[in-house]
């Protein structure tokens, strides 16, 4: 697989400058505050009682998210473990949902409490009941609601992450000041948002090959994946005017969440990557507050980057920081 975007001595200086919407702030305060308002109750957690494992506890959980609407989740930790943990927040990447739990194991062996957000509509636990206000060329979730930041799929599902933060940090077994996020391309994309919308309460984000970046760019560099479907939204609806469908979306583009982040983060790029084109990764990875930042870079990784190798660095990177059981 060939190189896919600009040298890695380039991508080192892609600071693009794009305009974020004036009202930014205040469109995620309103959503979040109406999303908390919404809730009933806390999150419910049933054990899994079959579960053929003999290392960890399994929960099924169902926390408060967008408009108070239920949404799955796997709480795994490492049985007989004492105190509270450290947490680790795992998003998932686009069209995939928690699946099973045995799937999600890496983070209760080295120690810490994992909480696994299931993603509306993609996975098969939490449905997406919003309709689609406008018309979609693919069945995908790219377009769904490009008429209107408020009718945005995105809007739903990165406040279902924000959501999920809140339920983990009030369980008992969490220390809610070790509070990771963490997640790989579309899930690097949530995490680097909730790392933007909720930095007074996690510890760390891992943002790996992070999707939800630099739209426009992405939308006209990218060969595969979610951000064609765009591409082919615009080029079928040929009256529809580009820029009011780029002005939908800044609203949830990492290039906007990252200056309002804080926390220590560990990103990836992968330079053969044709789904997030390695440039869009870079131009958020520069524009991330923290002081406390670093990126791993590989460069002959396809989207899959690092693979195996990349938790092996966040485990050690976050030892280095401190946040271990």
């Amino acid at each position: 697989m060939p190189l896919t975007d600009l040298p890695l001595d380039q991508l080192r200086d892609y600071r693009p400058e794009v305009a974020e919407p004036e009202d930014f702030d205040d469109f995620w305060s309103k959503t979040l505050a109406a999303a908390r308002a919404a809730a009933s109750g806390p999150a419910e957690y049933r054990r899994v009682e079959d579960a053929p494992l003999t290392t960890v506890e399994v929960f099924d959980v169902r926390f408060p998210g967008w408009g108070g609407q239920p949404v799955a989740a796997w709480l795994i930790l490492p049985r007989g473990a004492d105190g509270p943990l450290p947490a680790v927040v795992n998003y998932i990447g686009y069209g995939g949902g928690r699946g099973l739990y045995i799937e999600h194991l890496l983070w209760s062996a080295a120690g810490y409490a994992t909480f696994v957000v299931d993603s509306r509509g993609q996975g098969h636990d939490t449905p997406d009941p919003e309709p689609a206000t406008t018309p979609q060329y693919v069945g995908g979730f790219m377009t769904r609601g490009l008429d209107d930041p408020a009718n945005h799929y995105y809007r739903r599902l990165v406040t279902d992450c924000v959501r999920a933060v809140d339920a983990v940090r009030d369980h008992p077994a969490v220390d809610p000041e070790r509070v990771v996020v963490a997640g790989g391309s579309q899930g690097g994309g949530l995490a680097l948002a909730v790392a933007g919308l909720a930095s007074r309460q996690v510890a760390a984000a891992l943002v790996d090959v992070p999707f939800m970046c630099h739209y426009r760019r992405s939308a006209e560099v990218a060969s595969a994946g979610p951000y064609p479907e765009i591409a082919h939204y615009l080029g079928v609806h040929q009256r529809t005017d580009p820029e009011s469908v780029f002005a939908t979306l800044n609203y949830f583009d990492g290039l906007h969440f990252a200056p309002r982040a804080t926390v220590p983060a560990l990103f990836s790029v992968a330079l053969m990557d044709p789904v997030c084109p390695p440039s869009t990764v870079f131009a958020a990875y520069h524009r991330y507050a923290g002081t406390d930042r670093d990126i791993r870079v590989w460069h002959f990784g396809d989207h899959g980057g690092g693979r195996a190798s990349q938790p092996y660095e966040q485990l050690l990177w976050l030892r280095e920081r401190g946040l271990t059981a």
